[in-house]
């Protein structure tokens, strides 16, 4: 049974910053992604990196703000969050291999975390 195991959320102040881990318990994953939900709005796509790490791609929202990267066994992936906002509050999931053709659509992945809350305060 695959499991994505997210760390790192926190409450923060606007402009600061936290760091986000999401571990695969078993195996390699040819795209790993972050999404973001926040109360009574639906699951919106952050960020996505392929398996080596050669193509990032983030949500126009958080582009020049946050980082997503692998580390060097390809199981684990990070989201650096830099210069929060308040509108950046959300629970931040992990989500991992891509079984379908959109990087940004929830529902093309087949495997999720449990969720990290991100909380910022202005």
């Amino acid at each position: 049974q695959v499991q994505l195991v997210e760390s790192g959320g926190g409450f923060v102040q606007a402009g600061g910053s936290l760091r986000l881990s999401c571990a695969a318990s078993e195996r390699t994953f040819n795209v790993m992604a972050w999404f973001r939900q926040a109360p009574r709005k639906e699951r919106e796509f952050v960020a996505a990196i392929n398996i080596s790490g050669s193509s990032p791609y983030y949500a126009y929202s958080v582009k020049g703000r946050f980082t997503i990267s692998r580390d060097s066994t390809k199981t684990t992936v990070y989201l650096q969050m830099n210069s929060l906002k308040p509108e950046d509050t959300a629970v931040y999931y992990c989500a991992a291999d891509l079984i379908a053709g959109s990087l940004t659509e929830p529902n093309d992945y087949a495997y999720w975390g449990q969720g990290t809350q991100v909380t910022v305060s202005s």
